[in-house]
């Protein structure tokens, strides 16, 4: 039976370039020097069925990278505008080619005004721009478009791979499919303003700090103070009321939204990934999302920080980095005592390990301290971030969880 599986964002969009020939003379994936590869699953040494995220099989690979597709994207926004070179060559033949990678200057417009017909080529892959989102390029381009005699849109799928040679080689060969014969230009450096169309889209796609969906991840040792400190700031936020905000709480999320998962590794950082998705969500939406899981791991922290800023929210990490000698003398569950009697397998701290991160925005240890000492200590960095303006108030209850 031919294994199927579903390739990372990038791949995805290799796999589209690659069907419709915009990558030419590059046929599959893993080519001799080619950058456009394909992490197979472990134990796939056969022929692989490709899907994308609800499923859909678009393609088979062969062991040697070579492609057939199944079928091809059908929905998303502006689908429309993503052609295959063939069909963007005889739609646009005759006019100059411009690749855009990012809002459009009153500068470039004008500079774009003096070509006659343009095709301004969108390219949205996966990694490109790292500040708009594709549909926000697009929309850019697009107002762009409105402003100049005779101008096309059509989106590319070129993703970036963090390697500025490879990427421009990939570029130029993937704008020279579309061009075919007609002439490319590059859009000239510039720093004057925007236009206004153009602007207004990116006022939408680049919102102050203060107004950017937020994930407040707080993570450390069961029984550092955590799940106190952010149930205190859940409350602070709530109290301002000019901020929508939901509590993802590791219990409540166990009960709700992964029952059924054990606690084994593999369960607890799959638990840890839908906290990071559902947050994500709330997120992209401009919400506010408070989670306050252990979360050892470095690696899934990360996935969860990669979600979110997909999504267009900021991910910020609160380490409460109480001692394991203070959470054990908490211990209100008696959870400690148990792990050492060897009657929790893989407790963290334990017979586990906690990863401490390296990239959190502030550090606390609650250790002899008020929750509103600590939580000060957040709502500090926060402030500094233009996140959240909170006012600080003097507690007197210490942290006991």
């Amino acid at each position: 039976m031919t294994q199927q599986f579903c390739p990372t964002p990038r791949e995805l969009d290799d796999l589209e370039l690659l069907v419709t020939g915009a990558l030419a003379p590059l046929a599959g994936f893993d080519e001799p020097g080619s950058p456009v590869t394909l992490a197979r699953p472990d134990g796939a040494d056969g022929v692989v069925e490709l899907v994308d995220p609800e499923g859909l099989p678009l393609a088979t690979v062969a062991p040697d990278g070579s492609v057939t597709p199944l079928a091809h994207t059908q929905f998303g926004p502006f689908r429309r505008l993503y052609l295959t070179p063939a069909q963007t060559r005889e739609a646009y033949a005759g006019a100059t080619f411009v690749p855009v990678s990012g809002p459009l200057t009153t500068g470039q417009v004008d500079q774009l005004a003096r070509l006659g017909h343009v095709v301004l080529l969108a390219l949205v892959g996966t990694g490109t721009p790292e500040d708009m989102s594709k549909v926000g390029l697009i929309r850019a381009t697009l107002a762009a478009a409105d402003l100049l005699p005779e101008a096309h849109v059509v989106a590319v799928a070129l993703a970036s791979r963090e390697d500025p040679d490879a990427d421009h080689a990939l570029g130029v060969q993937v704008v020279g499919n579309f061009a075919g014969n007609d002439p490319v230009v590059a859009l000239a450096d510039d720093q004057s303003d925007f236009p206004a169309s153009i602007g207004a889209i990116l006022d939408v796609e680049r919102p102050a700090p203060d107004s950017q969906g937020l994930v407040l991840f707080f993570t450390g040792l069961s029984g550092s103070g955590k799940s106190t400190l952010a149930q205190a700031l859940m409350d602070r936020i709530l109290e301002q009321g000019s901020r929508s905000v939901t509590s993802l709480d590791g219990d409540v999320v166990r009960r709700n939204l992964s029952a059924g998962l054990t606690f084994s590794k593999a369960d607890r950082e799959t638990n840890i990934r839908r906290i990071g998705w559902v947050a994500a969500e709330i997120s992209r939406h401009g919400g506010v999302a408070v989670c306050s899981p252990i979360a050892p791991f470095d690696e899934t922290r990360q996935q969860v920080r990669a979600m979110v800023e997909e999504a267009g929210g900021a991910f910020f990490l609160i380490h409460v980095a109480t001692p394991l000698e203070e959470c054990e003398r908490r211990d209100r569950k008696g959870l400690y005592a148990k792990a050492r009697r060897g009657e929790i397998p893989e407790f963290t701290g334990i017979s586990s390990p906690y990863e401490e991160p390296q990239d959190a925005a502030v550090r606390v240890d609650t250790t002899g301290r008020s929750i509103g000492a600590a939580l000060d200590d957040v709502l500090t960095s926060l402030s500094s971030a233009g996140h959240l303006h909170l006012a600080q108030e003097s507690h007197n209850s210490t942290v006991s969880q």
